[in-house]
């Protein structure tokens, strides 16, 4: 039995969609340990994925350089410190200020003998999902789970000013509302959807449904890719790609009717605000291991090629326009939004 009031530490400095993996883990402590404080640490460009969850008692940023110089003085006040990753600085800085220290096994005998519990990483870990994964650490004291849902809260101000921002850009009567997310981040671009064929679907999506929105998410650096897309549907759609915050955008998904998207964060951020959502996955990075769990209104597309014959080079427009129209059609159809079949 784990104690109820054991305080714990969870480190994870990581990008937007490793960041709300963990939101499973978080919650599971919570759940098993509600009397104790559960502390987390993320990066400072993602920490803002998790404010507001309730279970989180004190939220703060650290990076491997900043741990350097932080916890030698105060003493140990966590029991636990639970750390993603593979930077020793965070293992160090875990070990000045907390009890015991749990990880997955590290490249350094020396690291690993600041551990309290050095994991072993699944032999083949392409078969087991990144959640599962995750959790394989809070197993070390004990602490399971059986909800996999991520989790994000946007605040009901946010959800407001988005409101009031959305009114001002979008035309009279846009429903529904759809999103596009057509780009991962530029070193793993071959997880790309062709943007020809985010064109195509957008073309049937505004053929069939005569008063849908298309909304082109992204980041700064896809903004040139969201341009070129409005373009194509020309008075249909709206490049938001880089015009918010990470709140903003989430607060903006929390809008969508539906998500189509490669695998990247905002996926899992769509995820997490349970909207109806279409994953295009990469045979590198299969839904097995990425795709959301516990998502009822979320469709998954592989890349066909069979892992044996898989490489970076295979070509993400081998997902047809089809298989993705038919899961839209499916899909806003289940969310009471009509179309004629074509």
């Amino acid at each position: 039995m784990v104690p109820t009031n054991l305080n714990i530490l969870v480190i994870n400095v990581a990008r937007i969609g490793d960041t709300l993996l963990t939101t499973p883990v978080l919650r599971a402590i919570k759940a098993a340990c509600p009397d104790g404080r559960l502390g987390c640490l993320a990066h400072p460009k993602r920490v803002a994925v998790l404010e507001g969850l309730e279970w989180v008692d004190s939220l703060g940023t650290i990076t491997p350089k900043r741990a350097r110089w932080r916890g030698w003085f105060g003493g140990k006040k966590w029991d636990y410190a639970i750390v993603y990753g593979r930077d020793a600085p965070l293992i160090r800085y875990a070990a000045r200020v907390a009890a015991k220290v749990i990880a997955f096994e590290q490249d350094r005998d020396a690291v690993n003998r600041l551990l309290w519990r050095a994991v072993p990483l699944p032999p083949d870990r392409t078969n087991v999902h990144v959640v599962h994964e995750h959790l394989l650490l809070t197993s070390a004291l004990g602490i399971e789970t059986a909800d996999y849902r991520l989790a994000y809260v946007p605040s009901p101000d946010e959800l407001r000013r988005m409101e009031d921002t959305m009114h001002r850009f979008l035309p009279a009567g846009a429903h529904p509302l759809i999103g596009f997310q057509v780009a991962s981040f530029p070193t793993k671009s071959y997880r790309d959807w062709p943007l020809e064929s985010f064109a195509e679907l957008g073309t049937r999506i505004i053929k069939n449904f005569p008063t849908a929105h298309i909304l082109i998410l992204g980041g700064e650096e896809s903004r040139q890719k969201a341009q070129w897309l409005e373009a194509q549907l020309a008075g249909r759609a709206t490049a938001v790609a880089g015009r918010f915050d990470l709140r903003g955008t989430a607060a903006l998904m929390r809008h969508l009717d539906l998500y189509v998207g490669v695998d990247t964060g905002p996926t899992h951020l769509a995820a997490a605000l349970e909207v109806p959502m279409i994953g295009l996955y990469h045979c590198f990075h299969r839904g097995r291991r990425f795709a959301p769990l516990d998502h009822k209104r979320l469709r998954i597309l592989d890349h066909p090629s069979p892992d044996n014959l898989c490489t970076r080079d295979s070509n993400m427009a081998d997902i047809a326009v089809n298989m993705v129209w038919k899961y839209v059609q499916e899909l806003l159809i289940g969310n009471r939004v009509t179309a004629p079949s074509i």
